[in-house]
């Protein structure tokens, strides 16, 4: 049947039952013990489509059989500055383009068929990380869900231009990704700037490969390790930039961190630099010291390099870094909540 003889409404509830059932709303607990946030509630495909309010769909399909066979054709086709949410299904298939939502289209849902699925692909390296990056949104409520994020940059020189070859600069406010995969060898998700949440994401590369002053908290995603040849450091999976006492700070609660090469969970890029793993899997690909201050010359009184309550034999914190934290539940309490970054105000899946 052709899509312009379904209703706009009808289309979206089918489609939505196929791969949006999954997402979850999550609710806070702290009985006695701190609690991660926690899937305790199931919202449907109909009453998600009711809470984003929209009924209208553009389709991308790389055969042919769609609106467009291009996302950024999709994007482009946009409104400026609109003001009601539109879905843009990318049907399964790699798409090799770069693409960038810029900041006069906000209230974009890009939805793919599932992160093994369909693929946004692209390969560059350069001296600035934002013009490398396969995906490029400057805008603030967007949301993607089932879509992998790809640079193929082959690994550059070390500490040269070279190295520059971001899968995703996310660099607006109020920004979701569920179910999303990023990949690339090194500086893989560069989360710049503004309120930001992700679920259940995977997340590939070798020294700092998630980057930025956001605040944003990561749930129950893999974090995955390789190895970086060109080096003699360990990598590092973080490297927040917070330079003053600000509220910005990566959480990460539940999820697992493991690979094929040896990692630091975050190294200090900023005097104020903000990074939390709480009740995730560690595996022994944790470097004992578990944090580093590389190329940071400063004092790390201001470091807040914290975990609480990590499992797993890369949990272990006799060896950590003399600046690290072990949280207490009543300070992980306030990490651990959605509303470190005023969730119930702005995801559609807690309103």
């Amino acid at each position: 049947m052709p899509l312009s003889s379904v209703s706009p409404f009808m289309f979206l509830i089918n489609a939505f039952n196929v791969v949006l059932a999954t997402i979850l709303v999550s609710a806070i607990s702290f009985s006695g013990d701190v609690d991660a946030i926690s899937a305790n509630k199931i919202i449907d495909a109909p009453l998600l489509t009711e809470k984003i309010g929209t009924n209208t769909t553009i389709k991308v399909d790389i055969n042919g059989e769609g609106d467009f066979t291009s996302i950024q054709e999709a994007i482009n086709a946009v409104p400026v500055n609109n003001d009601k949410w539109i879905i843009i299904h990318v049907r399964k298939g790699v798409y090799r383009e770069k693409v960038h939502i810029p900041r006069e289209k906000p209230y974009i849902f890009i939805r793919g068929n599932g992160k093994g699925r369909t693929a946004l692909v692209w390969s560059q390296s350069s001296v600035d990380n934002i013009e490398s990056a396969t995906f490029r949104v400057e805008s603030p409520h967007f949301i993607a869900f089932g879509i992998s994020f790809k640079n193929e940059a082959p690994t550059g020189v070390a500490f040269t231009s070279q190295n520059q070859s971001v899968a995703a600069f996310v660099g607006a406010d109020q920004i979701a990704f569920y179910h999303c995969g990023f990949y690339s060898t090194h500086n893989t998700l560069f989360d710049y700037k503004g309120r930001h949440y992700y679920e259940s994401c995977y997340i590939q590369g070798s020294i700092d490969f998630i980057f930025g002053r956001a605040r944003s908290i990561f749930y129950n995603c893999e974090l995955f390790g390789i190895e970086d040849m060109r080096v003699k450091i360990l990598g590092s999976i973080t490297a927040h930039n917070r330079e003053t006492e600000d509220n910005s700070g990566f959480v990460f609660v539940k999820g697992k961190v493991y690979g094929v090469a040896s990692v630091y969970l975050g190294r200090a890029k900023g005097a104020y630099s903000r990074t939390i793993f709480a009740k995730a899997y560690l595996s022994n690909s944790v470097a004992p010291q578990g944090w580093t201050n590389w190329s940071y010359n400063g004092a790390t009184d201001k470091l807040f390099q914290a975990e609480y309550k990590n499992h797993g034999p890369g949990s272990n914190t006799a060896k950590r870094a003399a600046w690290s934290k072990q949280l207490t539940d009543q300070e992980a309490e306030h990490y651990m909540s959605i509303d470190f970054i005023n969730g119930k105000e702005w995801l559609p899946a807690w309103q």
